[in-house]
Formats: structure tokens, C-alpha cells, sequence
């Protein structure tokens, strides 16, 4: 494997991984968003209390 070849590859792997790390954090983002939205306009009183108390316990402001 020559120098030229093998800079080439790293450049691959590189920008693999940036792609990945890219897709990850979007999916993280989506999935939060979703989980936000649920909870927040859920029917269930039990589901939207409950994140309401997390909220009083960790002493952020809700209202």
C-alpha cells in the first residue's frame, strides 16, 4: 500500500464515521422530539403528571 492509497482510506473511514456520528445524533434529535410531543399532548393524565413532577423535582420551571 503506497502513501497515496493509504491517506485515501483514512479519508474513507473518516468521513464514514462523521456520516454515522451525523445519522446518530438526527435519530437522537427525531426520537426526542417525539417522546417531547407525546408527552406533552398525551391523553393520559398519568403520562403528562409524570413528567410534569420530574420537571418540579429537578426545579425547572413549568408554568
Amino acid at each position: 500500500m503506497n502513501a497515496s492509497s493509504a491517506s485515501s482510506t483514512t479519508l474513507v473511514a473518516g468521513t464514514s464515521a462523521t456520516h454515522s456520528l451525523l445519522l446518530q445524533l438526527a435519530a437522537g434529535a427525531v426520537l426526542g422530539l417525539v417522546v417531547l410531543y407525546g408527552v406533552a399532548f398525551a391523553d393520559s393524565p398519568l403520562v403528562h403528571n409524570a413528567a410534569h413532577d420530574v420537571r418540579h423535582v429537578t426545579v425547572k420551571p413549568c408554568h
